[in-house]
């Protein structure tokens, strides 16, 4: 087989590669949506290290961001107030209809700890994430 037939060989055009999404934890999450009230210890893979904390639903994020932002001092905090609702609000607008079931693209975490390398770890009580970015993930947190 000459240069020309070997496909090897053969210019091509780029390819993009996008992240693929595990489409269990998809399900999990869409699970977990159900019920504003459930939580469920999950250990994620994400670059630089992993993270571990409460997997919550959308709705339970919401709510418990809007809590936090409503006890944030200083200039501008009472802008902040509605902003989750506004938020919510600029979606539904911008789709123009509800937004058909489709999985989920993000995933959030209440009281989640972050361990990279020799740093101590990072305590955070809400933290959203794209699904996109979790190369990996377990039931449970580490002992």
């Amino acid at each position: 087989m000459n240069a020309e037939q070997d496909p090897l060989h053969q210019p091509s055009a780029p390819i993009v590669i996008e992240p693929v999404v595990d489409l269990q934890l998809q399900m999990l999450i869409r699970l977990i949506g159900q019920d504003a009230e459930a939580a469920l210890p999950l250990t994620l893979v994400v670059a630089g290290g992993f993270l571990y904390g409460d997997l919550i639903s959308h709705e339970a994020w919401t709510a418990e961001w809007a809590r936090s932002l409503r006890t944030t001092d200083g200039p501008g905090a009472a802008l902040l107030e509605r902003f989750p609702e506004q938020v919510d609000q600029a979606v539904a607008d911008k789709q123009g209809h509800p937004a058909p079931q489709r999985l989920p693209q993000w995933i959030h975490l209440r009281d989640a700890i972050g361990l990279t390398g020799a740093r101590r770890p990072l305590r955070m009580p809400l933290w959203r994430g794209r699904l996109a970015d979790v190369s990996g993930w377990s039931l449970g947190r580490p002992d």
